[in-house]
């Protein structure tokens, strides 16, 4: 195992279990010219590289990583490929009517399932399992929260596919210490994420497309009037007709970028495998996805090798919205993540944690995920995905596909294409908003578990925000 190899398996419990060498992909060999340049890869540039490779094998496609290819959030998130889209029905509703707003959610369901279809076709071994997801409630304030979710997705003519469980009922699930029940959606798969996006790096070499990793990128440009866009990197420029932005929480260091998204960590823990004792008080034998009804998110999952793998948010947003390794280690919030699993799984208290890890979510400033393509400068770009990417972002290598080829499709009529967030608010503006965000969940948790009704703080923020 070399250097390199051993730093990108220190990221995450899921690329330090990838069974091949983490040896990075040959970089960018000098100038090049191609038809299509993708800057980042991970799933958003990994699945547009695809599905155009797909389209039209006799494009030339270079995806460009600075690391290698699921080195960020692609190889480190909670391991969900979820139903969920980061704007409300509402908001989407505004922007283009019922009808769009409702066939968005339902192009997240079919997103799902075709993350399914293509690890399955191109033998993606990533452990891809359907079982849905259970959001529990430990609180009265959660049962009234949740409860009221089912009946909005409801009110939008979606409530087939979520439902609410008596605690007997979610029990068949997941036992979960102090379950008062639960919300459960079956559209929800489990998925190990770095062994999905090395698998899908190399299905989109089969499909002609090349991978060039340890190729930082410094700056780009659209083209427009005829010439190329121009991606100057580290090995040499790139030159390209359309140009793909696809960077996510990294897309920070992006020249102008700087305020587009905010970077806010997510960190996980993982337990060693329990013995089929303690899985056997547990349950969780469908490998659901899991979560529960609190303000300060959590996010867990089964393991194929039977851990517990638990993620939440909690830790410091970092002023200027700077990202570094260093931000990945918070040992009071890896502390609380495993007090959570000992609270929510007493059977699992005894077991050691094994890895730590987090890193960057890209959230835009109306919580709107976007993908967009402007023809004239060739240049297009997905992300946003407030933490929701891994089925989010197949959808965004489709829809960008039909955007570049200019191909008559019904994706292009979602809300979300050509939806353009504003900026950020400037320091020390958008550090005070973050860091109060973070506080008043944190308290607004504390008060529920306390009174048991829920947090009229913690609903004028997320009015606030625009959740």
């Amino acid at each position: 195992m070399g250097a390199l190899d051993a730093y990108y398996r220190s990221r995450s419990l899921w690329l330090d279990g990838v069974p091949e060498s983490l040896e990075p992909r040959p970089p960018l060999p000098g100038h090049l010219d191609v038809d299509v340049a993708i800057i980042g890869g991970g799933y958003t540039g990994l699945w547009t590289a695809y599905y155009l490779a797909g389209a039209d094998p006799s494009l030339r496609i270079a995806v460009l990583e600075r690391e290698i290819a699921g080195f960020g959030a692609s190889g480190r998130n909670g391991a969900w490929c979820s139903w969920a889209f980061a704007a409300p029905y509402e908001k989407m509703a505004e922007e283009a009517g019922r009808e769009a707003a409702v066939a968005m959610q339902r192009e997240m369901f079919n997103a799902v399932d075709e993350v399914g279809r293509v690890c399955a076709g191109e033998g993606i071994d990533c452990g891809y399992v359907k079982g849905g997801c259970l959001m529990a409630a430990t609180t009265p304030a959660h049962v009234e929260r949740l409860k009221a979710e089912g009946e909005w997705h409801a009110s939008w003519g979606l409530g087939e596919h979520f439902r609410w469980l008596e605690p007997d009922e979610a029990d068949r699930h997941i036992r979960v210490a102090g379950s008062l029940g639960g919300l459960y959606t079956p559209e929800c798969a489990a998925v190990d994420p770095a062994r999905l996006a090395r698998g899908l790096a190399r299905a989109v070499e089969r499909r002609g497309a090349t991978v060039y990793e340890r190729t930082p990128v410094l700056s780009f440009e659209g083209g427009g009037d005829g010439s190329p866009g121009r991606v100057q990197t580290t090995r040499g420029t790139v030159r390209a007709p359309v140009v793909v932005l696809a960077t996510e929480g990294y897309t920070v260091g992006a020249p102008g970028r700087q305020r587009a998204l905010l970077p806010m960590y997510s960190l996980m823990v993982a337990t060693e495998p329990l013995p089929d004792e303690v899985w056997a008080q547990i349950g969780w034998d469908g490998r659901e996805t899991f979560a529960d009804g609190r303000h300060l998110i959590i996010y867990a999952s089964r393991t194929q090798d039977g851990r517990i793998a638990l993620g939440g948010r909690g830790a410091p947003y970092h002023y200027a919205s700077q990202i570094s390794d260093r931000y990945e280690d918070e040992p009071d919030v890896f502390r609380e993540l495993k007090r959570v699993i000992d609270e929510l799984f007493p059977a699992a208290s005894h077991a050691k944690v094994t890895h730590t890890w987090g890193g960057p979510i890209g959230i835009p400033r109306d919580w709107y995920t976007g993908c967009t393509y402007d023809r004239e400068s060739g240049l297009a770009w997905a992300g946003g995905y407030v933490g929701d990417g891994v089925s989010t972002t197949n959808l965004a290598g489709r829809t960008l596909t039909d955007l570049i080829l200019d191909r008559e499709s019904g994706l292009l009529g979602l809300p979300w294409v050509q939806h353009r967030s504003p900026s950020w608010e400037p320091e020390p503006l958008r550090y005070l908003a973050a860091s109060l965000a973070t506080r008043v969940m944190r308290t607004a948790d504390d008060e529920e578990r306390r009174t048991g009704s829920p947090s009229k703080k913690a609903d004028l923020l997320m009015r606030l925000i625009g959740r």
